[in-house]
């Protein structure tokens, strides 16, 4: 199923929900719609183009700074799906300091790794395993929840992700 990025009244990007969600908030009179996919969606009365922008009537009060989680699915997309030691295909993460030796699950102390490098790290800090990150893990910048959400962001959504960076 398709997905469609949703805007606050002020053009802010809030969420991405399905393309079904975004007919519902659009019937209910609640958004409109800013771009359609050319694809129709049917019901017994009436079909529609398929939304993939739509914008609230009304401005939502986000009284957070949206933050990607932390997941296995996150760090791999921050680091491209490469092995952080090896530059390989990576299948795992890896805390850098390990969690036995008082390293936290952050954003900061985990990679992407393969599991061969991960197998050969194993309870050691990367200097004592004499292995060396290809970049230092850090947290992702502001608009990677979309990414982790979907994948790939499609064309209609950049002119509006790129006014809120």
């Amino acid at each position: 199923m398709r997905s469609a990025l949703v805007l606050n009244a002020t053009y802010e990007p809030l969420s991405v929900v399905s393309a079904r969600r975004a007919v519902c908030l659009v019937l209910a009179g609640k958004a409109d719609v800013v771009h359609a996919d050319s694809a129709l969606l049917r019901a017994a009365t009436f079909a529609m183009q398929a939304p993939t922008v739509i914008r609230l009537r009304y401005v939502v009060k986000v009284p957070f700074l949206r933050r990607t989680a932390l997941s296995r699915r996150a760090v791999f997309v921050r680091d491209h799906h490469r092995c952080q030691y090896c530059g390989g295909h990576a299948d795992s993460i890896d805390h850098v300091i390990p969690r036995s030796r008082g390293g936290l699950h952050v954003w900061d102390n985990v990679a992407a790794a393969c599991r061969p490098c991960n197998l050969r790290k194993r309870d050691r800090t990367p200097d004592e395993a004499g292995m060396r990150l290809a970049n230092a893990p850090r947290p992702p910048r502001d608009g990677a929840w979309i990414d982790v959400t979907v994948g790939r962001v499609p064309e209609d959504w950049l002119p509006y992700l790129a006014q809120a960076s």
